[in-house]
């Protein structure tokens, strides 16, 4: 494996030189030796969930992770106060000439634990026949049990005695899952950029492992923004207050059916394509290099396997694998996430609901901009007689995109390489992470998810994050500590080369 990963990459050579770790087996002793404690701190962690949509344990979080920080040799962190949900800013100055950033979220999506194999906040630590040991709890994979392994990276230095080859610059937020509503306020915060405006760019710890132990490095990410469309007889007068008898429903206005119909509006008939006026007007067409690193990614995933994974038997329109790709890479969506209204209890209550809503998240390619959706958005209902609906955004961003040339993303491919981890280069992800308030202004810096390991069920039940590998190709949490340390030197070396 580490040989064709090596061949593989070697045409990259020129632009990823592989730098040395110095003393590598003594960063690599005290890795396991911590691995217990290490293993320990995420179950902890696992156990203190902010849920920023329940307003849950919000100042707990926050002062947890500031711990978290100091704990891993951070010389100082702090809470930094914003109109919802506190961030965590620390600095770590090791003396050295380059500074990397790192973005951690503490938060993590809602449960229910009636739905899990054990209970979520347990962190129980189960087989995972052929696969080995991992942790099963809300945030393992998404992203506590990454951040907890670059942590514990932090911690072999540490322990060593040994100094950081890169300065670092922390900022954590607690409401990524919720579209980072007031993330921004963090970032301006002027003891904040300042120290940004020193890095060389900003990553986010990941399990970036497929099952077949190849990686990707993910130059992009698709923007979110996540809303509410109301449909409301209170507000609008074209229906009851509150829910009434549904006999009533031939003489009085359904707030339900117009919020249908409104919702109809959003897509052309197919059902997929939105129609939203004006809506691809800003769309940036994928390059000529974007679609090779789509093809070749395609080239290297199992198309049976991941149709499995996602409980699918085909793709949109019946394309083929490679144009569904670069649909999925290039489009940007209307999605209803759930519909909530009138009763939804065993058999039926003949109710005509005075309130209906519809959860919808849009996702933005470049060059969209969050403003822009919501503004046309809006405009689109207005015009086709639905301005009454009410649009209630609950938070969002823009897409990322960062150069694949960026030292950021040549010390990842290096690091990769050093590792003998095969991996392919995506040019934009269907998910998202608040990269763009990075990659935007007024910071303009690369960025993106490093890491490697293995994990999935993020936002599911039973979401799991492995921490010891049977599989010689796959990565478990002090592998993935010692990428961590192997990148950072890379950082360095890429830096001043």
């Amino acid at each position: 494996m580490k040989m064709r990963a090596l061949a593989a990459c070697a045409a990259l050579l020129s632009t990823a030189a592989i730098a040395e770790t110095p003393n590598r087996p003594q960063l690599e002793a005290a890795v396991k030796a911590g691995h217990d404690v290490n293993v320990k701190r995420l179950q902890d962690w696992i156990a203190l969930p902010t849920i920023a949509a329940e307003r849950r344990n919000v100042r707990e979080g926050a002062e947890l992770m500031r711990r978290l920080a100091l704990d891993a040799g951070f010389q100082q962190a702090e809470i930094i106060p914003t109109d919802g949900v506190p961030g965590v800013f620390a600095s770590l100055d090791a003396g050295a000439k380059d500074c990397v950033g790192v973005y951690f979220m503490y938060d993590v999506k809602q449960f229910d634990p009636a739905e899990w194999s054990s209970p979520p906040l347990e962190a129980r630590i189960v087989d995972r026949p052929g696969e080995g040991k991992a942790i099963v709890g809300r945030g393992a994979v998404n992203q506590k049990g990454p951040e907890a392994t670059f942590l514990a990276a932090l911690h072999a230095f540490k322990a060593t005695g040994r100094k950081l080859p890169v300065n670092l610059v922390l900022v954590a937020e607690g409401e990524e899952e919720i579209a980072s509503t007031h993330f921004p306020q963090v970032i301006a915060n002027p003891k904040v950029l300042p120290a940004l405006g020193k890095c060389l760019g900003v990553f986010i710890p990941t399990a970036a492992q497929s099952a077949t132990g190849a990686a990707t490095i993910t130059l992009g990410a698709k923007g979110a923004v996540e809303l509410q469309l109301i449909s409301s007889g209170a507000k609008n007068g074209r229906g009851p207050k509150n829910d009434i008898h549904s006999s009533l429903m031939a003489s009085v206005d359904s707030p339900a059916w117009r919020l249908v119909k409104a919702l109809d509006t959003l897509v052309a008939d197919d059902g997929h394509t939105p129609a939203i006026e004006g809506w691809f007007e800003h769309v940036r067409p994928l390059t000529d290099r974007q679609k090779q690193l789509i093809a070749q990614g395609v080239a290297k995933q199992d198309e049976a396997a991941l149709k499995k994974g996602l409980g699918i038997q085909r793709w949109a329109f019946d394309e083929d694998f490679l144009t569904s790709q670069l649909r999925l890479a290039s489009q940007p969506t209307v999605n209803i996430q759930g519909l909530v209204g009138g009763y939804t209890g065993p058999g039926g209550k003949t109710v005509l609901p005075g309130r209906v809503e519809a959860k919808i998240d849009l996702r933005l390619v470049p060059d969209m901009t969050k403003d822009e959706a919501v503004s046309k958005l809006k405009a689109h209902l207005a015009k086709h007689g639905f301005g009454d609906i009410e649009v209630k955004v609950s938070g969002g961003y823009g897409p990322t995109q960062t150069d694949e040339n960026s030292a950021l993303i040549r010390a990842q491919r290096a690091a990769l390489t050093k590792a003998g981890i095969d991996y392919a280069m995506s040019a934009r992800s269907a998910g998202s992470w608040p990269g763009v308030v990075f990659t935007g202004p007024p910071a303009k810096l690369p960025a993106g998810q490093v890491g490697i390991g293995r994990g999935s069920g993020a936002h599911a039940p039973n979401e799991w994050f492995l921490v010891d590998s049977s599989s010689p190709r796959i990565a478990g949490f002090d592998q993935g500590a010692m990428f961590y340390i192997d990148f950072l030197y890379e950082l360095a070396g890429t830096a001043r080369r």
